[in-house]
């Protein structure tokens, strides 16, 4: 959550160059069809037929399998509709910004025609179904981890672990939450305690709903704050639920970009 200045998030604007891959998606659909055994027998020495063989039953017709993708973020090209599932009931239409910034969307499943995303909103862990013609698909090589239990960020690109860096979490009072999330956008930082930047995730404050009646209280990665001393080689628990990172550090997450997953693990 950001720490202080309630009103950064309807301030800042900048954002960084993304290093996004645009990919596409084919033969995602899955069919499936039906197996069967014969069982050899004798038959009976008093009745004697001959063997005719039988057609095979059609293949049965199952629906497609969700795939699960790997590194997937979904742009909105303009506000799209929403589903609960796949051809199901309609949800709330997403917008494509969110906090005035374009709005990028983790894929976690692809089933025909369909994509399952992340959501920024409330509460966590929020997903939706979106048809694939209403975006733009891109790849991201990066993955964020933030190890509550170690007090460390790791980044990972393509799988191989590039940066291992002790993190200021939240306190016990005011946790860090975990699960699955999204770097959301980049922030220009309000002055030079913040780090060269903010981060701002998808990820909400489970212990505050409004901060300093800001209407929310987002998690976001940023610089130590003059605490410096205390996140040390070894992390601590310091923050109201943000992860503050030595300057150094920081920066090296600007090549992240938006879209790109975070799983908070405890």
């Amino acid at each position: 959550m950001l720490d202080a200045a309630p009103s950064l998030l309807c301030r800042v604007r900048t954002r960084g160059k993304r290093t996004l891959v645009i990919i596409g998606i084919a033969g995602l659909c899955l069919g499936g069809a039906a197996g069967w055994i014969g069982l050899n027998s004798r038959p009976s020495p008093r009745v004697v037929r001959a063997f005719r063989p039988t057609k095979a039953p059609p293949p049965v017709r199952r629906p497609p399998a969700a795939v699960t993708p790997t590194g997937l973020v979904a742009a909105l090209l303009t506000t799209t509709a929403a589903y609960r599932s796949p051809g199901g009931a309609q949800a709330t239409p997403i917008a494509p910004t969110w906090h005035d910034s374009p709005l990028f969307l983790p894929v976690i499943a692809v089933r025909a025609g369909d994509l399952e995303v992340r959501l920024p909103t409330r509460p966590n862990g929020s997903t939706t179904w979106i048809p694939r013609v209403a975006v733009r698909l891109y790849r991201s090589p990066y993955r964020i981890v933030i190890d509550l239990s170690t007090r460390h960020l790791l980044l990972f690109r393509d799988g191989k672990l590039v940066l291992d860096a002790p993190a200021g979490i939240g306190t016990v009072a005011d946790p860090t939450p975990t699960g699955h999330f999204f770097v959301a956008f980049f922030a220009a930082a309000p002055t030079p305690a913040w780090g060269p930047f903010v981060l701002v995730t998808s990820a909400h404050s489970n212990a505050i709903s409004d901060w300093e009646e800001s209407g929310d209280a987002l998690v976001a990665i940023h610089g130590p704050l003059g605490d410096n001393a205390e996140i040390g080689t070894a992390g601590a628990r310091i923050s109201h639920g943000c992860v503050r990172l030595h300057d150094g550090d920081l920066a090296k997450l600007r090549i992240v970009p938006d879209g790109s997953p975070i799983d908070i693990i405890s």
